[in-house]
């Protein structure tokens, strides 16, 4: 007999993988979320305004939820991972401001950005302003070793967006320069969320490079993801224009192996459209016909599970239960946002 299982209850499993290890971490983030109201406050009335409009956007708060997942798994008993929980939150959501700046994004989480609604010179300064308030958040922890980490992955953000600025609209990019830009600009914030649990749990340094190993790969593969979804249907979902980064030149893994599997026609394409910008009627349906004859989204998800999977093995230093398992289910919930 043959079982068919629908792919529903597959996409519905996946996502309640998840909601496991917020369900795990509930507590510590009702308080993590308590800290980030108390700590947007500013008597200057569009600080707390504008960002509030960011932070209460519909964010899953993965990279908080990844810090206190992890300081659970390393056995932290005190209260020190809730304010740096909140810290990893202000650098993503100050990254996130200053990157639709940069992207002249209206649209984020399906809602219209702040850049879009308040102005491009507001959303920099209230960037700024959530750095700064990250940054008093880590001296009060008092500890040099997170104030190193979470200090150098906030200089690690910025050269990965230099780096991507300078990679832009190129179709020359290899492989390898593109996965030092999401090393750069979205790993290493994953890394560092994970790592500072080991740290406030004072564990030995192979648990926190583990922890490190895990956050960094869970990070590459996130973002290898996120770069097939810009070119699927599911962006309507999630409140996204499919092909926005095709209409910016944005140079994309699906992208960069398109042009090397190409003939010369097809790389004078993309020329055209992502360095020249030179798009017309028809080039976005057309780019998705030669990822799919190349099949370069499907190798794109293909990396992402091999990242996973190293991700994956770097918990095997910890042992089983039930946090560890939400922390593995959470990889597959990353990489199956594809499908």
């Amino acid at each position: 007999m043959v079982v068919v299982v629908s792919l529903e209850n597959e996409r519905a499993k996946k996502a309640k993988s998840f909601d496991t290890l917020m369900s795990l971490v509930k507590d510590d983030l009702d308080q993590v979320n308590r800290t980030i109201i108390d700590r947007m406050h500013s008597p200057v009335e569009l600080i707390p305004q504008l960002a509030g409009h960011l932070v209460a956007s519909g964010g899953k708060r993965l990279r908080p939820v990844l810090t206190l997942a992890s300081a659970k798994l390393a056995g932290h008993t005190g209260d020190r991972h809730i304010k740096l929980a909140a810290c990893v939150e202000f650098i993503h959501t100050a990254t996130l401001l200053h990157d639709d700046v940069v992207d002249e994004s209206e649209l984020r989480r399906g809602q219209a950005s702040a850049n879009a609604l308040f102005g491009n010179k507001p959303s920099v300064l209230v960037g700024d302003f959530l750095f700064s308030r990250s940054f008093e958040l880590m001296v009060e922890d008092g500890s040099l070793s997170v104030l190193a980490i979470l200090s150098r992955a906030s200089s690690v953000i910025a050269e990965g967006e230099v780096l991507q600025l300078i990679t832009a609209n190129d179709t020359d990019t290899s492989e390898d320069s593109y996965l030092e830009v999401i090393r750069s600009k979205t790993a290493a914030l994953f890394a560092a969320a994970c790592r500072i649990g080991a740290v406030v749990a004072e564990r030995p340094k192979a648990e926190e490079e583990a922890l490190d190993s895990y956050g960094l790969n869970l990070g590459i593969a996130f973002q290898l993801i996120d770069d097939v979804l810009d070119y699927s249907a599911k962006q309507a979902v999630l409140g996204k224009t499919v092909g926005d980064d095709f209409r910016e030149g944005k140079i994309t893994l699906p992208i960069i192996l398109a042009f090397r599997r190409g003939d010369d026609e097809e790389r004078e394409f993309w020329r055209r459209t992502v360095e020249r910008l030179e798009q017309q009627e028809g080039d976005l349906e057309h780019a998705f016909s030669l990822m799919e004859k190349h099949g370069t989204l499907a190798d794109t998800i293909a990396r992402a599970r091999h990242y996973g999977e190293v991700a994956r093995d770097a918990l095997r230093l910890f042992p089983d239960g039930a946090i560890k398992q939400a922390m593995i289910d959470v990889i597959d919930f990353c990489i199956d946002r594809a499908y």
